[in-house]
């Protein structure tokens, strides 16, 4: 019963959240395009004719929202292990992040071109262990730097969720270590509560290609 009421509780609190509201109002899939929007009004990320990276995609939020800013001209490059309803202008590939034949094809897509900006908001499924939950996201974290680091553009940026905890200075080094600048970011619309944190680098140096 207390597992019922908690999850009943947990809808009636997410139905009445303003993001969710306004997403359903806007023909956003998720509260989450909200993120990105407030970090782009921000930062100045997109802009027309740009070549994006969405990792972590699915069910599409940022993707709309990249598609939206970067027209006419740009393209957008979606992967995510779960299904995704298709995009006008984005390119969606199904399949696991980790697995070298999605890699492969993401680089594909890109037709031999490096991209403008690579953004990841990938999370793990969570177990429930603490230890292994952040672990498990430190190691997305670290295969999306790869990535980035592989197929942008000099010069190029990559926007990345991050979770506070173990593990989490050692990436913000990493970050450090390739790009010019790196920022933090904390959007309104996470949740409160949430350790969750994006991680902004700007101008890929030349030795981390």
């Amino acid at each position: 019963m207390k597992r019922k009421a908690k999850s009943r509780a947990w809808m009636q609190a997410h139905v009445a959240d303003p993001y969710v509201q306004r997403a359903v109002a806007s023909g956003y899939r998720s509260r989450a395009a909200y993120k990105l929007i407030e970090i782009d009004d921000r930062d100045r990320l997109l802009h027309r004719g740009q070549t994006v990276v969405d990792l972590g995609a699915a069910p599409g939020s940022w993707s709309q929202v990249i598609a939206e800013r970067v027209r006419p001209g740009g393209r957008v490059i979606a992967v995510d292990i779960l299904p995704m309803s298709p995009i006008a202008g984005v390119t969606a590939i199904e399949g696991d992040f980790r697995e070298a034949a999605v890699l492969g094809s993401a680089m594909q897509a890109l037709g031999g071109e490096k991209a403008d900006l690579v953004v990841s908001d990938m999370a793990p499924n969570l177990t429930g262990v603490g230890a292994s939950d952040q672990a498990r996201a430190a190691h997305l974290c670290e295969l999306a730097l790869e990535f980035a680091q592989a197929n942008l553009k000099p010069r190029g940026a990559f926007l990345v969720k991050a979770f506070q905890g173990a593990g989490y200075p050692e990436f913000l080094a990493a970050m450090r270590r390739c790009f010019v600048s790196v920022a933090s970011r904390k959007p309104k619309a996470s949740r409160g509560g949430s350790a969750e944190m994006y991680l902004l680098g700007k101008g890929l140096k030349p030795q981390a290609h």
